[in-house]
């Protein structure tokens, strides 16, 4: 089995807590080659780790001729200019999310990759959530019947004072957490379509100019409405998925989901009555319910973010090597963008630019 080899651009929470840690445990499909970031000594942990090369300035890395794959970890105002970099250098790139701020960022992008011949992929690994990948099983089934509501939060309580809290350095919660429900939003509402947004956004408790509390709504002809939350001003966080279906629902969060729901066929028939019901009642029956209930098997692997991006680099890895086409394709990531984009342009405060 061929190892591919790879550079990471940026060492920091993103390049070496997911990254490097990630792909050390793939050593049969990958080898971290080399790293670069321009902090002195935030190479040494992967360096000591992975006995790669360290670089200050990441132009060095792309010099190389080595390399099968680039990953662009950089923060997020510098992802659509490097990666145009990686990409004009030779190298296939894997971007970290979010890949842009416009769609027409990720045209550029698409473009160059077209002109180059090389790899564009984006780093969406939560569509291999395993508690994401159970509510899309169930909905699937067809046993909640028609879903007319999907509600998806990405909520909890903080106060934030990082480049991840202004505009100028694409921070904000829905450039940050965002990309990952509204990925898998797609998923389920569909993204052959444009879907109806509404969105709100506050800065809540962020000490710079981006958005700490997002609300947004997706909406689209016979596809069910996305309630979407991404807000650090939730001091209860309950769930991260409800569903509202015909024949039942579900609820649950990354570690354990419940739903329950009835077979219409052992239902008894139900006809509109215009008279009163007997004895001023109400409309009563019962219901034969199933029940079920899924757990997240956390003792039997490596954690929710490596197994996730132990899923998208087992993938990626067929596609570099050529058995497989991109699961996560950007033109997926494009759809994502323009709602991103349309978010922001309902939202006073947002910059254009």
């Amino acid at each position: 089995m061929k190892r591919l080899r790879v550079g990471i651009i940026g060492q920091g929470r993103s390049g070496y807590g997911i990254h490097v840690t990630s792909l050390q445990r793939m050593p049969d499909q990958y080898v971290v080659a080399a790293v670069a970031d321009p902090i002195e000594g935030r190479c040494d942990d992967a360096v000591s780790a992975c006995g790669c090369d360290g670089y200050t300035d990441y132009k060095a890395l792309l010099r190389r001729d080595d390399l099968d794959l680039v990953v662009n970890s950089t923060p997020s105002h510098l992802h659509v200019p490097i990666s145009l970099e990686i990409m004009d250098a030779g190298h296939n790139v894997l971007c970290e999310k979010p890949l842009a701020r416009k769609a027409s960022e990720v045209d550029r992008l698409i473009a160059k990759s077209e002109e180059t011949g090389k790899l564009l992929a984006i780093y969406q690994q939560s569509r291999f959530a395993p508690y994401f990948r159970q509510v899309k099983k169930v909905i699937d089934s067809g046993d909640l019947g028609q879903v007319f509501l999907v509600k998806i939060a990405f909520n909890s309580f903080s106060r934030r004072w990082d480049w991840q809290t202004m505009q100028d350095f694409n921070g904000g919660n829905l450039l940050n957490t965002g990309p990952h429900p509204l990925d898998q939003a797609l998923q389920i509402f569909g993204t052959d379509v444009m879907p109806k947004v509404t969105c709100n956004m506050e800065r809540g408790n962020y000490a710079g100019d981006a958005e700490g509390h997002v609300k947004i709504l997706l909406q689209g002809d016979g596809r069910p409405t996305i309630d979407i939350e991404i807000s650090d001003c939730c001091a209860y966080p309950k769930y991260t998925y409800q569903v509202y279906g015909m024949n039942g629902g579900l609820v649950g969060d990354m570690d354990h989901i419940d739903w329950k729901y009835f077979k219409p066929s052992e239902a008894p028939e139900i006809v509109p009555m215009p008279d009163p019901l007997p004895g001023r009642g109400w409309c009563t029956e019962e219901l034969k319910w199933y029940e079920e209930s899924w757990d997240y098997a956390a003792n039997e692997s490596p954690g929710l973010f490596l197994d996730m991006a132990q899923e998208f680099y087992t993938k990626l890895y067929d596609t570099v090597t050529g058995s497989a086409s991109l699961v996560v394709t950007p033109e997926q990531i494009r759809r994502l963008t323009e709602v991103v984009e349309e978010c922001h342009r309902q939202n006073h405060f947002c910059k254009a630019s």
